[in-house]
Protein backbone atom coordinates (compact mmCIF):
# COMPACT_ATOMS: atom_id res chain seq x y z
CA UNK A 1 0.00 0.00 0.00
CA UNK A 2 1.26 3.83 -0.29
CA UNK A 3 0.24 6.64 1.81
CA UNK A 4 0.07 9.95 1.20
CA UNK A 5 -0.81 11.46 4.74
CA UNK A 6 -1.90 14.87 5.35
CA UNK A 7 -2.83 17.11 7.76
CA UNK A 8 -5.31 19.18 5.96
CA UNK A 9 -5.94 17.61 2.82
CA UNK A 10 -4.70 18.30 -0.77
CA UNK A 11 -4.03 21.74 -0.05
CA UNK A 12 -1.54 22.87 -2.91
CA UNK A 13 -0.27 22.02 -5.69
CA UNK A 14 3.10 19.99 -4.52
CA UNK A 15 0.59 17.78 -2.81
CA UNK A 16 -1.66 17.19 -5.27
CA UNK A 17 1.89 16.62 -7.72
CA UNK A 18 2.30 14.13 -4.95
CA UNK A 19 -1.35 12.34 -5.03
CA UNK A 20 -1.26 11.97 -9.22
CA UNK A 21 2.33 10.47 -8.94
CA UNK A 22 1.00 7.80 -6.46
CA UNK A 23 -1.94 7.26 -8.22
CA UNK A 24 0.28 6.64 -11.69
CA UNK A 25 -3.03 7.79 -13.72
CA UNK A 26 -4.98 11.32 -13.76
CA UNK A 27 -6.78 11.75 -10.81
CA UNK A 28 -10.16 12.14 -13.58
CA UNK A 29 -9.57 8.06 -14.18
CA UNK A 30 -8.95 6.94 -10.89
CA UNK A 31 -12.04 5.59 -8.27
CA UNK A 32 -11.71 6.17 -4.69
CA UNK A 33 -13.95 5.57 -1.49
CA UNK A 34 -14.43 7.81 1.09
CA UNK A 35 -14.11 6.90 4.52
CA UNK A 36 -15.94 9.47 7.58
CA UNK A 37 -15.92 7.72 10.28
CA UNK A 38 -13.54 9.22 12.75
CA UNK A 39 -16.05 12.60 12.54
CA UNK A 40 -18.76 11.06 14.07
CA UNK A 41 -17.07 10.79 17.49
CA UNK A 42 -17.51 14.42 17.56
CA UNK A 43 -20.36 17.20 18.47
CA UNK A 44 -21.92 17.56 14.99
CA UNK A 45 -20.36 14.63 13.74
CA UNK A 46 -23.16 13.58 11.52
CA UNK A 47 -23.04 17.37 9.33
CA UNK A 48 -19.17 16.79 9.70
CA UNK A 49 -19.62 13.30 7.94
CA UNK A 50 -22.36 15.29 5.23
CA UNK A 51 -19.50 17.67 4.24
CA UNK A 52 -16.44 15.08 4.35
CA UNK A 53 -18.49 12.86 1.48
CA UNK A 54 -19.98 16.09 -0.60
CA UNK A 55 -16.53 17.57 -0.36
CA UNK A 56 -17.66 20.48 1.36
CA UNK A 57 -15.15 19.80 4.21
CA UNK A 58 -12.18 22.71 4.69
CA UNK A 59 -9.97 20.03 3.74
CA UNK A 60 -9.82 19.14 0.29
CA UNK A 61 -10.04 15.79 -0.56
CA UNK A 62 -13.24 14.30 -2.54
CA UNK A 63 -13.47 17.24 -4.63
CA UNK A 64 -10.76 16.55 -6.56
CA UNK A 65 -12.40 15.38 -9.78
CA UNK A 66 -12.47 11.61 -9.22
CA UNK A 67 -13.64 9.59 -11.75
CA UNK A 68 -15.34 7.63 -9.47
CA UNK A 69 -16.43 7.96 -5.69
CA UNK A 70 -18.13 5.51 -3.48
CA UNK A 71 -18.20 5.76 0.63
CA UNK A 72 -17.31 3.02 3.18
CA UNK A 73 -18.84 3.47 6.29
CA UNK A 74 -16.69 1.10 8.89
CA UNK A 75 -19.60 1.15 11.41
CA UNK A 76 -22.18 -0.46 8.80
CA UNK A 77 -19.58 -3.13 7.58
CA UNK A 78 -20.07 -5.82 9.63
CA UNK A 79 -23.84 -5.78 9.10
CA UNK A 80 -22.98 -6.42 5.51
CA UNK A 81 -21.64 -9.33 3.18
CA UNK A 82 -17.67 -9.09 3.63
CA UNK A 83 -17.30 -9.86 0.32
CA UNK A 84 -19.66 -7.07 -0.98
CA UNK A 85 -17.33 -4.38 0.51
CA UNK A 86 -14.03 -6.31 0.34
CA UNK A 87 -14.77 -6.18 -3.67
CA UNK A 88 -15.11 -2.36 -3.32
CA UNK A 89 -12.28 -2.05 -1.15
CA UNK A 90 -10.05 -3.85 -3.44
CA UNK A 91 -11.05 -2.53 -6.45
CA UNK A 92 -10.54 1.30 -5.58
CA UNK A 93 -7.73 3.23 -6.52
CA UNK A 94 -7.38 5.01 -3.68
CA UNK A 95 -9.10 5.31 -0.05
CA UNK A 96 -10.02 8.56 1.32
CA UNK A 97 -9.85 8.80 5.14
CA UNK A 98 -11.18 12.09 6.61
CA UNK A 99 -10.03 13.27 9.97
CA UNK A 100 -12.25 13.47 13.56
CA UNK A 101 -11.00 11.02 16.67
CA UNK A 102 -8.43 8.59 15.76
CA UNK A 103 -8.87 6.38 18.54
CA UNK A 104 -12.42 5.98 16.99
CA UNK A 105 -11.50 5.50 13.97
CA UNK A 106 -8.78 2.83 14.68
CA UNK A 107 -11.03 1.03 16.66
CA UNK A 108 -13.81 0.54 13.83
CA UNK A 109 -11.00 0.24 11.20
CA UNK A 110 -10.24 -3.15 13.82
CA UNK A 111 -13.59 -4.02 14.23
CA UNK A 112 -15.11 -3.71 10.70
CA UNK A 113 -11.52 -5.84 9.93
CA UNK A 114 -10.44 -2.83 7.24
CA UNK A 115 -7.45 -2.86 9.43
CA UNK A 116 -6.51 -6.65 8.66
CA UNK A 117 -7.45 -6.00 5.19
CA UNK A 118 -4.96 -2.47 4.23
CA UNK A 119 -1.84 -4.68 4.18
CA UNK A 120 -2.61 -7.13 1.25
CA UNK A 121 -3.30 -3.70 -1.03
CA UNK A 122 -0.33 -3.39 -2.65
CA UNK A 123 -1.38 -0.60 -5.45
CA UNK A 124 -4.00 0.97 -3.40
CA UNK A 125 -3.15 4.19 -2.35
CA UNK A 126 -3.88 5.60 1.61
CA UNK A 127 -4.89 9.09 1.68
CA UNK A 128 -5.52 10.57 5.08
CA UNK A 129 -6.58 13.80 6.88
CA UNK A 130 -5.41 14.56 10.43
CA UNK A 131 -6.91 11.47 12.34
CA UNK A 132 -7.21 9.63 8.71
CA UNK A 133 -3.14 10.29 8.72
CA UNK A 134 -2.60 10.32 13.03
CA UNK A 135 -4.77 6.40 12.93
CA UNK A 136 -1.51 4.47 10.69
CA UNK A 137 0.96 5.87 13.12
CA UNK A 138 1.59 3.40 16.02
CA UNK A 139 0.18 5.75 18.72
CA UNK A 140 -1.18 9.62 18.97
CA UNK A 141 1.18 10.60 21.85
CA UNK A 142 0.72 13.62 24.02
CA UNK A 143 -2.95 14.26 25.98
CA UNK A 144 -5.80 12.26 24.36
CA UNK A 145 -8.71 14.32 26.07
CA UNK A 146 -11.68 14.32 24.43
CA UNK A 147 -10.63 11.36 22.37
CA UNK A 148 -11.95 8.18 22.60
CA UNK A 149 -10.28 5.22 23.70
CA UNK A 150 -12.18 2.06 23.21
CA UNK A 151 -9.46 -0.13 23.24
CA UNK A 152 -7.32 1.26 26.25
CA UNK A 153 -4.66 3.85 25.80
CA UNK A 154 -3.68 5.91 22.74
CA UNK A 155 -2.31 2.99 20.50
CA UNK A 156 -3.20 3.24 16.91
CA UNK A 157 -2.73 0.96 14.12
CA UNK A 158 1.04 0.86 13.55
CA UNK A 159 1.00 0.66 9.88
CA UNK A 160 3.45 3.30 9.65
CA UNK A 161 6.47 3.41 12.30
CA UNK A 162 6.07 7.11 13.30
CA UNK A 163 3.71 9.02 15.07
CA UNK A 164 2.04 12.41 13.39
CA UNK A 165 1.20 15.51 15.09
CA UNK A 166 -1.13 17.54 12.76
CA UNK A 167 -2.31 21.44 12.67
CA UNK A 168 1.26 22.73 13.61
CA UNK A 169 0.81 26.35 13.99
CA UNK A 170 -2.87 26.28 13.12
CA UNK A 171 -3.93 30.27 13.98
CA UNK A 172 -7.35 28.55 15.35
CA UNK A 173 -6.04 25.85 17.23
CA UNK A 174 -3.25 26.96 19.51
CA UNK A 175 -3.29 23.68 21.40
CA UNK A 176 -1.13 22.65 18.08
CA UNK A 177 1.78 25.25 18.49
CA UNK A 178 5.39 24.21 17.47
CA UNK A 179 5.76 24.05 21.91
CA UNK A 180 3.17 21.76 22.18
CA UNK A 181 4.70 19.28 19.44
CA UNK A 182 7.71 19.81 21.08
CA UNK A 183 6.40 18.03 24.20
CA UNK A 184 4.44 15.64 22.32
CA UNK A 185 7.64 14.69 20.81
CA UNK A 186 9.30 14.37 24.22
CA UNK A 187 6.37 11.46 25.04
CA UNK A 188 7.02 9.22 22.06
CA UNK A 189 8.42 6.02 21.34
CA UNK A 190 8.85 6.03 17.72
CA UNK A 191 9.61 8.75 15.62
CA UNK A 192 7.37 11.24 14.87
CA UNK A 193 6.51 14.26 12.53
CA UNK A 194 4.66 17.62 13.33
CA UNK A 195 3.10 18.75 10.13
CA UNK A 196 1.29 21.85 9.71
CA UNK A 197 -1.95 21.84 6.50
CA UNK A 198 0.31 22.92 4.14
CA UNK A 199 2.63 19.97 4.41
CA UNK A 200 1.80 15.76 3.32
CA UNK A 201 3.98 12.66 4.33
CA UNK A 202 4.08 10.07 1.09
CA UNK A 203 5.37 6.52 1.94
CA UNK A 204 6.30 4.23 -0.62
CA UNK A 205 7.94 0.86 0.48
CA UNK A 206 9.13 2.34 3.65
CA UNK A 207 10.61 5.02 2.24
CA UNK A 208 9.23 8.32 3.59
CA UNK A 209 9.11 11.30 1.56
CA UNK A 210 7.95 14.96 2.94
CA UNK A 211 5.96 17.00 0.67
CA UNK A 212 5.64 20.50 1.69
CA UNK A 213 5.13 24.10 1.08
CA UNK A 214 4.42 25.15 4.62
CA UNK A 215 6.05 23.96 8.28
CA UNK A 216 6.86 20.57 9.40
CA UNK A 217 9.34 18.91 12.12
CA UNK A 218 10.75 15.31 12.19
CA UNK A 219 11.52 14.07 15.83
CA UNK A 220 13.81 10.64 16.93
CA UNK A 221 13.08 9.36 20.13
CA UNK A 222 15.59 9.85 23.35
CA UNK A 223 18.19 7.27 23.19
CA UNK A 224 18.17 5.66 26.36
CA UNK A 225 21.33 6.37 28.73
CA UNK A 226 23.37 3.13 29.36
Amino acid sequence: MKFLLTSGGITNERIRASLRQLLDKPIEAASALVIPTASYAFPGGAHSAWKIISGRAASPLVELGWGRVGVLELTALSSIDRDHWVAEVEEADALLVGGGDPLYLAYWMRESGLADLLPTLDDTLYVGVSAGSLVMGPCVGGDVTGLSPLNGGDATLGIVDFAIFPHLGHPEMPDFSMDRAVEWAEGLTSPGYAIDDATAIAVVDGVVTVISEGQWRATTPPVAER
